[in-house]
């Protein structure tokens, strides 16, 4: 039976009614990333701190928290930005007391993804989280006894012709369809919340909910905020390189899913490349390395059928693939389904930018959609012809094995989350494949070590799982070979510092023969070579530092740059010496200047001051910023 929620306008009183109606046993699940309903959740927190009789529970995922910096240089470029991006956003006051360890006993927390890196080394953090595949998510919910659930929504736009009052989950529909669903049909006693945020898009498909799918709705101007907005990273030459081989191997009329990050971004730019230069799109594949073997047929040519996207997050580089026509193959009305999003300001620009029409062709839906085969079957293999599912990691073994999400001491970078979906699903397409993509290398104080190794004590997706690596250095197809195939493979595209030792572990393993020899193609593996081949197209502007745009000033994006490549080299006398040298023979030009004004270093005060003011001076006279 439908019925009208009631409304709240003071956020207390909202709290009040909750524990009234859950007799202070609050079992939460709490939307993963931006759907969280923020000042109702701080109010239950502080409500449970101040009095031990109520029992909270918290059953979420990444929770967002603004940018911490890590050194001065850090926190004087950091600072402006947050207070430009984050001051407006509420902070989660939870958070707060699992990173100082101080909880009360009637609170618990279970998160079952963690903001990228932002929590080794927080105890508490570590203990709570659950290794859980998105999918089983909603589960796990239910199994625990959800008796609450708070979500941010989209009110209906005004200019809307339905008389029925209706609200959107826009960024989550993830597991909260699938939950209001189960709510809907009775099999789940659970009282729905929402908070208003006339900031959230308003989102079809799954996500466009009827108002009776809540008891509770808190409305008022003093509860809006700016939404959480990351500025991207930028994409750099390995990104460039690593983008420019996957977009080789999506096929037109296939289906897409890729990730968030500078990798993601570089894969669209490609993919933009291949569609609308793709002459230029051509040069650069030669100029990577024309005798490079792909682990499928080359496919250069533009999108006539386009691409359909299935995604768990729907990412900034799917709506630039929509506004230029790549992704137009349309599956029942949508050409993208996605499970949630947390974007930078340029992507709810570009959605802002949208014709209605087009806008109307993203479907939030949740992850049990996106992410799995079951339930309608028939008609999402039909839908998800040839699926490239592309996913990051941290790391690959000679076995083929992925690390994506935690270090050998069981230490937690981030969580499984949908990756193992999806890998699981290529395999269970006709003709899906699994990609995954990371940098074959890393910097760490200053000294490059290698992401392909023997082996490491921590797996995310097994070794028989495995399907194709890509790196800067070209791809590795691993489906249905031999141990020895496979490891050759991964050797042709590992750094060549690297191979030597690599291989010289594998034959003393016994996993390669005595008198195997890396192809001598692939003997020239080196960041030179790749920088080389890209350079003259990062010159003229064809490979971006920001291919979707940054959410930073112009100053703030080479600022980027520079920080991203003097922290690598932090740790490392040796590889700052030069750097030091050059800020210290250079004079600012009028660009320069300006990012060191921006960094309060235009004019040194202090002797630390001045090292500061070196070391970016010359990190950001060799990047060419002028």
């Amino acid at each position: 039976m439908s019925h009208s929620p009631q409304y709240f306008t003071d956020c207390e009183a909202l709290v009040d009614t909750i524990l009234e109606r859950l007799n202070n046993q609050v079992v939460l699940g709490l939307p993963l990333g931006l759907g969280k309903a923020n000042h109702v959740v701080n109010a239950l927190f502080r409500r449970a701190c101040k009095d031990p009789n109520i029992s909270l529970s918290i059953l979420t995922a990444l929770t967002l928290e603004r940018p911490q910096p890590g050194s001065e240089l850090e926190k004087r470029f950091l600072e402006p930005i947050a207070a430009r991006l984050f001051d407006d956003y509420p902070a989660l006051e939870y958070a707060n007391a699992v990173r100082t360890g101080k909880l009360p006993d009637n609170i618990t927390i279970k998160d079952f993804f963690l903001q990228s890196g932002q929590w080794l080394g927080v105890p508490l953090a570590q203990q709570s989280y659950a290794s859980i595949n998105y999918t089983h998510a909603l589960n796990e919910l239910i199994e625990s006894g959800v008796n609450l659930t708070l979500k941010l929504v989209a009110p209906q736009p005004q200019d809307t012709s339905d008389a029925a009052t209706r609200f959107s989950l826009s960024c989550n529909p993830d597991i909260s369809d699938d939950l209001l669903d189960r709510r809907r049909s009775g099999e789940l006693k659970a009282l729905s919340v929402g908070q208003i945020n006339s900031a959230l898009p308003f989102m079809g498909g799954a996500a466009d909910r009827p108002d009776s799918d809540f008891d509770l709705i808190l409305q008022d101007p003093a509860y809006e905020f700016d939404l959480f907005m990351p500025p991207n990273k930028p994409a750099g030459a390995t990104d460039y390189a690593i983008g420019l081989e996957v977009a080789n191997l999506i096929e037109d009329g296939g289906t897409l899913q890729i990730g968030i990050g500078s990798i993601g971004d570089a894969i669209t730019h490609s993919l933009v490349l291949r569609h609308q230069q793709n002459d230029l799109y051509q040069d650069l594949l030669a100029r990577l390395n024309s005798q490079r073997a792909d682990p499928t047929p080359a496919r250069y040519q533009p999108f006539d059928k386009g691409l359909y996207g299935v995604t768990e997050m729907l990412v900034e580089g799917f709506l630039q693939m929509v506004t230029t026509g790549i992704m137009s193959r349309e599956v029942d009305g949508a050409v993208i389904h996605a499970g949630f999003f947390v974007a930078s300001p340029t992507f709810y620009r570009r959605l802002q930018e949208m014709p209605a029409d087009m806008r109307k062709k993203i479907a939030m839906m949740p992850v049990s959609f996106t992410n799995e085969l079951y339930g309608d079957e028939y008609g999402k293999r039909n839908a998800r012809t040839a699926a490239r599912f592309v996913n990051s990691a941290m790391m690959v073994t000679l076995s083929g094995a992925v690390v994506s999400d935690g270090l050998a001491d069981y230490q937690v970078v981030s969580g499984v989350g949908g990756q193992y979906n999806f890998v699981a699903q290529a395999f269970a397409l006709e003709d899906g494949r699994s990609i995954i993509t990371l940098p074959s290398t890393r910097m760490r104080k200053g000294k490059r070590q290698s992401n392909i190794v023997w082996d490491y004590a921590h797996i995310t997706i097994p070794r028989h799982l495995r399907d194709i690596v890509v790196t800067e250095y070209g791809a590795a197809d691993l489906r249905g070979k031999t141990d020895a195939d496979v490891i050759a493979a991964l050797l042709a595209i590992t750094d060549s510092a690297f191979q030597p030792q690599l291989l010289a572990r594998a034959k003393k393993a016994g996993k390669l023969p005595a008198d195997y020899a890396i192809p001598p193609a692939h003997r020239n593996n080196t960041p030179e070579r790749i920088q080389q081949a890209l350079q003259p197209a990062r010159e003229n502007g064809n490979l971006p530092n920001f291919p979707l745009g940054s959410g930073l000033t112009e100053e703030e994006e080479h600022l980027a740059v520079a920080l991203s490549k003097l922290s690598s080299l932090v740790g490392s006398k040796r590889a700052l010496l030069p750097v030091i040298l050059a800020g210290m023979k250079r004079s600012p030009g009028p660009k320069t200047q300006a990012c060191l004004e921006r960094m309060q270093l235009g004019k040194p005060n202090s002797l630390e001051e001045r090292l500061y003011r070196t070391l970016l001076l010359g990190t950001l006279e060799s990047m060419g910023s002028e």
